[in-house]
């Protein structure tokens, strides 16, 4: 459990940091405020996508398993 857990908090600072950056700075540019609304968006992405990584994340890891043992 501490290796998903793990997992999770890293993955989710990796993924959510890379994604908000360039959804941020498609969408609004990099201008002065560029900083403070990319740590803001990035600060709530975490926050929804460690418990989606943690509740949705074994669902799908079966459903792989699930799709790759019928072949």
């Amino acid at each position: 459990m501490k290796h998903k857990i793990a997992f999770a908090l890293i993955m989710g600072v990796i993924t959510t940091g890379i994604i908000s950056f360039t959804l941020i700075s498609i969408n609004i540019g990099f201008n002065e405020k560029f900083f403070t609304i990319w740590l803001r968006s990035w600060g709530i992405a975490y926050l929804v996508v460690i418990p989606a990584i943690l509740i949705i994340g074994p669902q799908v890891q079966k459903f792989v398993d699930k799709l790759l043992r019928s072949k």
